[in-house]
């Protein structure tokens, strides 16, 4: 199981932290968990021309051919799951997917979330306390991110449109937070997917990813027949 996590984040904090990864090894699984391009401990570029478009969809593909991967299922949080679709579409074959914490609007178009993240990483240290922009810098802190390379990265962010959606012949599980009103129409995108099913675990965007409900949802979807 190849698992990318959100912007802003690392394979860590999205992924080890809160038990996710250890509850699909139990089950089994080998879990592979990178970071993706201007985070963690992957690395940061400062230079515009390390970012074309959709250049986390081919990291992701890269990753596949080097360790030789065939028999492999795809999985992803936020942005991560944006990348699976991504994936999928430009014709990765896992076994299965699973997409959280997206809905179908901010797949096809992504404007919305590059438009806030921009404002953030343009004003650092001027939010009002508990604004949305000052939580999103505080997680900013809080996972030691490079503005410069992460600002970046906003500029490879391209929409899938419904069409290429439902076209995709692998089964994917969406998963999403009860409360993440930010993620519009996953139920909408489990619908557009051929083969999709769809889920809600506790939770808004935030706190859904820290729930040990998500790690057993992924785990049992991949685990039943």
């Amino acid at each position: 199981m190849v698992l990318f996590h959100g912007y802003l984040s690392t394979a860590r904090v999205n992924w080890l932290a809160y038990g996710h990864a250890a509850r699909l090894a139990e089950r089994g699984r080998r879990v592979i968990l990178p970071d993706l391009r201007a985070h963690g401990d992957s690395a940061k570029p400062h230079d515009p021309a390390a970012y074309p478009p959709d250049v986390l969809a081919d990291d992701g593909f890269a990753l596949l051919e080097h360790l030789g991967l065939t028999d492999y299922d795809l999985g992803g949080y936020s942005l991560g799951a944006r990348t699976v679709l991504r994936m999928l579409v430009r014709g990765a074959k896992p076994g299965r997917a699973v997409v959280a914490g997206t809905g179908l609007e901010g797949v096809v178009e992504p404007s919305g979330s590059v438009e806030h993240f921009r404002r953030v990483l343009d004003g650092l240290g001027t939010f009002d306390r508990g604004s949305a922009e000052w939580k999103a810098e505080r997680f900013l802190r809080s996972t030691g991110g490079d503005p410069v390379a992460l600002r970046h990265l906003l500029d490879t962010f391209v929409g899938t449109p419904p069409e290429e959606l439902s076209r995709v012949e692998t089964p994917v599980l969406v998963l999403v937070g009860d409360r993440d009103d930010g993620q519009r129409g996953a139920d909408r995108l489990a619908a557009l997917l051929p083969h999709g099913e769809f889920r809600e675990v506790p939770g808004d965007h935030m706190s859904a990813v820290a729930d040990p409900a998500l790690g057993t949802a992924i785990a049992d979807y991949l685990t039943t027949s």
